[in-house]
C-alpha cells in the first residue's frame, strides 16, 4: 500500500508529465495569476527537485551549486486529461513549505516534507494546479522555541524548527544542494463506488516456527465477502466493527525470512479476494528479531529467528543528491553492490531522508537489514511547539505504515547524534532527551511495529553515549581519531552503527572521467575530500596517517615524488584497514555484534567517504569489505606472545568440511613453515586455532621473542573445502609490517572464457600485496588482493554495460611495490 489512505481497486494516474517551474523572489508572487507571462517557464520532472530540473536544462551545476532556497520556486500544470468530476489529489512529498492551488484557489498548505496530503478536490475539466514553494532560506533566520544547545556540524541553526533534511546543509561533507519541490510524485485518485483503505498488515514469526498474518481494513460495502491468501491458505475476514474487518491466518509450514547471510530471505504475496476479484497486497516474510543485551547489560545484539547475528554493511547516504529519487531503478545498482559485498544491514540516517517502500522492497528480496533512524539529528528540538509535534506524529505514522510488511525492518531509532552532541557540550544527562525520541517516535512505533526493536537515538548506552563499550556507538577510533589499529580490539566495540570513516581514493578510471585533476594538489580534488566543519584536518589526513603507519612511507614526500603510486598506497591503505579491524571484530571471543561503515556511496565523484562512488563503480574499499564480510570467513589475530591465533566462521546453517592451511613466508616466496589440518565445521560455529597447533612445534609466528632476525615476513592461511576443493577464504598476516613484504612480484595472467563468462587466471613467483586487475568494461569478482605464490587464482571478469562480449578483454594487472605491469591483449 503506497499510503494510509491509499484505496484497493482506485483508479490512480500519477500527475508527471507538462509541468513547467517558475523561479520568482521570495514573496513577489501571492497566487499564480501574478505569475508574469515573460517569465522564464522551465520544464520540469515530476516527482523531482528545482535542482534535477534546472540541472536538466543546464542552468544547475551540482558540483559548484548555486543556493537555490532564496527564491519561491512555482510549478505549473494543466490537467487537460483529467476528467471532470469527483477526485482525490494526492500529494506524497513536498519540500518544504509549499502552497497548492487549483484553479487560483489555495486548497493546501504543506509545511513538512516527509508528510503526504490527500485532497478531495471537484475537477471541471482543463484544471490548472500551481505549486509554489516559499523560499526557506528567509525564514530559518526567523526566532523560533529557544535551544539548549546548538550543533557544529549542521547550519543554520534555525533548520530545527522546520521538518525538512538536513542533506545540502553540513559543510564539510555535504554540497550545498537543497531539496525544493514535488520530490514525491503527485497523482490523482478516484476511487471506485465501494472502497477498501486502511489496510494494517501485520505478520510475525512465533517461537514454535508458525507464521501468523494479521490483516485488518475498513470496507463500506455492504456485507463484503473478502478472503485472505497467502501461502496456499485462505481465511475469510470477519467483522469487528462498523466498517471495520479483520482475518488471522496461520502458517504452520513456514519458511523463515533469512538475512542473506546467514539464510534465504523467503517471501510470500498477500493477496486480497474481494468478491471474486483478487487484489495483491504485495509481499511479506515471517521473521522474528530481538535485541540480546548480554549478561552485563551493555551487549547491543541482534538475534533473528533466534540466531545472533554479526551485522555488517554501511550508511546509506542518496541515490542522486540532486534528484533524490525514490524508485526501484534508482536503489537498485547501490543496494544489489551492497548485498554482493557480503553487507547484511544498511542503515539509513537521521541526517539522511525517509526513503519509499521500494528500497524496503528489495532489501526484503535481497536479504538486507534496514536499521532506520527517523530523521531526527543533533538539533534540540522543539519540546512545546503543537504544531512541529503534530508533524512528527504525521510523519512517523505514515512512513511506518508505508513499510508495515516489510521484513527487513530491523531496528527503528529516534535520531542520530542527539544525546551525543549535548554531551560533548557537557551538558547534564538530564538534557540529552526529549520528547520526541523517547515518548512520541516510541510509542508510534509499538503500536505501527511491535516487532521491531527500538533505540532512543545512535549512539546510545554507556558511561557516555559515544563510549563504544556499551550499547550502540559511532566508534572512529580506528579513523578520525587516528587511534593505532590495536583500539579497534582495546575499545571493546560492542555494536557500531557507523565506524571507520576515511576519504577512500576511487578507481583511476573513475577519476579519470570525472575528476580528472592532480590528486590532493587540485582544489578540486580538495573540495571533494569530507571534513569535519571547523576541524584542523580532514580524511584524507587521516587516511594519510594510516598509509604511514602501515607502509612506513611519508605521505607528502611520495604524493611529490610519484604521485601514481601515492594514489594506489592510498587505496591499498583503507582496504587493509577495514579487513584487519572486522578481523578484530568477528573473531571468536570478540565482544563485537555488528558495525557499519560511514557510508555506502558518495554524493559527488571523488576521494569521499562512500565505498561505492555515486557514479555507482565500486572502490577498492569495497572489495576489502567483501572479503571482511564472507559469511564462511577466516583471519589471523596477532595475540602477541600468545602467537598467532586463526579464527574460521561458519554463519550459515550447514556444517562444512573444511581443511586449514597455514603457510609462512621468507622473502615472500620460501616456506620457512606450514601445517595443515581438516575438520567439520558445524553450522552457525565459529573455531579457534593457534597456528602452532597445526606446525606441531613452537615457532615464532608473530615475531614477539625477537630472538636474532625474523625468520619470515608474512604468513597465509587459506581455508578450502573437502567437498570440491574450492578456496573459500584466504588471510594475511606481516609480522614485521606490510612493508618489509612488499616484494617486486612477477606475475603470470591468462585470460580464459567459460561459456559467456571471462576470467584471468593468475599466478605469481613470491607474495603480490594489492594486486590490482585494470580492465576496461570489465569489472574483476576480486580487486586489491593479497596474491600467494604458487596457488593458481582465477578471478571471474563481469561485463559492464555497453562492453562487448565477444571481443577478449584488454588492459592490465599490477601489485603494490611492484615495478612489473603484466598486458592483457584483447
Amino acid at each position: 500500500m503506497r499510503g494510509r489512505l491509499a484505496s484497493i481497486g482506485a483508479e490512480e494516474s500519477l500527475l508527471s508529465e507538462g509541468w513547467n517551474l517558475i523561479l520568482t523572489e521570495p514573496g513577489a508572487c501571492a497566487v499564480p495569476h501574478d505569475i508574469h507571462l515573460s517569465a522564464q517557464f522551465i520544464p520540469a520532472p515530476v516527482p523531482g527537485t528545482v535542482a534535477s530540473a534546472l540541472e536538466k536544462a543546464g542552468l544547475f551545476d551540482r558540483e559548484n551549486p548555486e543556493p537555490l532556497n532564496i527564491k519561491d520556486a512555482w510549478y505549473l500544470c494543466r490537467l487537460f486529461d483529467a476528467e471532470p468530476g469527483e477526485a482525490i489529489l494526492r500529494f506524497a512529498g513536498l519540500a518544504t513549505l509549499c502552497h497548492v492551488f487549483l484553479n487560483g484557489q489555495e486548497i493546501l498548505f504543506s509545511e513538512s516534507m516527509f508528510t503526504a496530503h490527500e485532497i478531495p478536490v471537484t475537477l471541471t475539466g482543463g484544471d490548472e494546479l500551481a505549486l509554489c514553494f516559499r523560499a526557506l532560506g528567509p525564514r530559518l533566520s526567523e526566532p523560533g522555541p529557544r535551544a539548549r544547545w546548538r550543533p557544529q556540524m549542521i547550519t543554520p541553526a534555525g533548520l530545527k524548527n522546520f521538518r525538512t533534511t538536513l542533506l545540502g546543509h553540513m559543510p564539510g561533507w555535504c554540497p550545498d544542494i537543497h531539496a525544493i519541490g514535488p520530490w514525491r510524485p503527485i497523482s490523482l485518485v478516484r476511487r471506485n463506488p465501494v472502497s477498501i483503505d486502511n489496510v494494517y498488515i501485520r505478520a510475525v514469526l512465533e517461537e514454535n516456527g508458525v507464521g501468523r498474518l494479521s490483516v485488518s481494513l475498513h470496507s463500506n460495502a455492504e456485507k463484503p465477502a473478502m478472503l485472505l491468501r497467502c501461502g496456499g491458505m485462505e481465511q475469510p475476514f470477519e467483522k469487528v466493527a462498523d466498517s471495520h474487518y479483520s482475518a488471522i491466518l496461520k502458517l504452520s509450514d513456514i519458511e523463515p525470512w533469512w538475512p542473506h547471510t546467514h539464510g534465504e530471505p523467503r517471501l510470500y504475496d498477500l493477496a486480497l479476494v474481494s468478491d471474486g476479484v483478487e487484489y495483491l497486497l504485495g509481499t511479506t516474510g515471517f521473521r522474528r528479531i530481538d535485541v540480546d543485551r548480554g549478561a552485563d547489560g551493555n551487549d547491543f545484539a541482534l538475534t533473528v529467528n533466534g540466531e545472533r547475528i554479526f551485522c555488517r554493511g554501511a550508511v546509506w547516504t542518496t541515490a542522486d543528491i540532486v534528484r533524490l529519487p525514490g524508485g526501484r531503478g534508482d536503489y537498485e545498482p547501490f543496494l544489489r553492490l551492497a548485498a554482493q559485498a557480503g553487507m547484511n544491514m544498511i542503515r539509513i540516517g537521521g541526517t539522511m531522508a525517509y526513503e519509499t517502500p521500494d528500497l524496503f522492497a528489495l532489501c526484503d528480496e535481497l536479504g538486507l537489514l534496514v536499521w532506520q533512524d527517523f530523521m531526527f539529528a543533533n538539533f534540540d528540538y522543539p519540546r512545546n511547539d503543537k504544531a512541529f509535534l503534530g508533524h512528527v506524529h504525521a510523519e512517523v505514522e505514515e512512513f511506518l505504515h508505508g513499510v508495515q510488511a516489510s521484513p527487513s525492518l530491523a531496528v527503528l531509532c529516534g535520531g542520530s547524534e542527539i544525546h551525543q552532541q549535548a554531551a560533548m557540550l557537557g551538558l547534564p544527562m538530564e538534557f540529552w532527551s526529549g520528547p520526541v525520541t523517547d515518548e512520541i517516535i516510541p510509542a508510534i512505533a509499538a503500536r505501527k511495529r511491535p516487532d521491531v526493536p527500538y533505540v532512543p537515538n545512535s549512539p546510545y548506552g554507556g558511561a557516555m553515549p559515544f563510549s563504544p563499550n556499551a550499547g550502540i556507538a559511532h566508534y572512529y577510533g580506528v579513523g578520525a581519531y587516528m587511534r593505532p589499529m590495536a583500539d579497534a580490539r582495546r575499545a571493546d566495540v560492542r555494536f557500531a552503527s557507523e565506524s571507520l570513516a576515511f576519504a577512500h581514493v576511487p578507481q583511476q578510471r573513475t577519476l579519470q572521467r570525472h575528476l580528472d585533476v592532480p590528486a590532493v594538489h587540485s582544489p578540486l580534488w580538495k573540495a571533494r575530500v569530507p571534513r569535519d566543519r571547523s576541524a584542523s584536518w580532514d580524511f584524507e589526513d587521516v587516511r594519510d596517517f594510516y598509509l604511514q603507519l602501515l607502509y612506513g612511507l611519508d605521505p607528502a614526500q611520495l604524493r611529490r615524488e610519484d604521485p601514481e603510486h601515492y594514489l594506489d598506497f592510498s587505496r591499498a591503505v583503507t582496504c587493509e584497514v577495514i579487513e584487519e579491524t572486522f578481523a578484530e571484530w568477528r573473531h571468536k571471543g570478540s565482544a563485537c555484534n555488528g558495525a557499519l561503515v560511514w557510508t555506502l556511496q558518495d554524493l559527488l565523484p571523488g576521494p569521499g567517504w562512500g565505498v561505492i562512488d555515486s557514479t555507482g563503480e565500486p572502490k577498492p574499499v569495497w572489495y576489502a569489505m567483501r572479503r571482511a564480510f564472507r559469511p564462511v570467513q577466516m583471519v589471523f589475530t596477532d595475540e602477541g606472545t600468545n602467537g598467532l591465533d586463526v579464527h574460521i566462521i561458519n554463519e550459515t546453517d550447514a556444517a562444512l568440511d573444511v581443511e586449514l592451511e597455514v603457510v609462512c613466508l621468507r622473502d615472500g616466496r620460501q616456506q620457512v613453515v606450514s601445517g595443515s589440518r581438516a575438520f567439520k565445521l558445524a553450522a552457525r560455529d565459529t573455531e579457534r586455532l593457534a597456528a602452532t597447533a597445526l606446525f606441531g612445534a613452537f615457532f615464532d609466528t608473530t615475531y614477539a621473542f625477537r630472538f636474532g632476525p625474523p625468520s619470515h615476513n608474512a604468513s597465509v592461511a587459506r581455508l578450502r573445502s573437502l567437498a570440491d576443493g574450492a578456496v573459500l577464504a584466504e588471510s594475511f598476516h606481516f609480522p614485521c609490517g606490510r612493508a618489509k613484504a612488499l616484494h617486486d612480484a612477477g606475475i603470470e595472467a591468462s585470460l580464459g572464457r567459460d561459456g559467456d563468462d571471462w576470467f584471468v587466471d593468475l599466478r605469481t613467483d613470491r607474495l603480490a600485496q594489492s594486486v590490482h586487475i585494470d580492465i576496461e568494461g570489465y569489472r574483476a569478482d576480486d580487486d586489491w588482493f593479497h596474491l600467494a605464490p604458487g596457488a593458481l587464482r582465477r578471478v571471474k571478469l563481469h561485463a559492464l554495460s555497453g562492453a562487448e562480449g565477444d571481443i577478449p578483454p584488454a588492459g592490465e594487472i599490477r601489485s603494490l611495490g611492484s615495478s612489473h605491469r603484466v598486458g592483457l591483449a584483447g
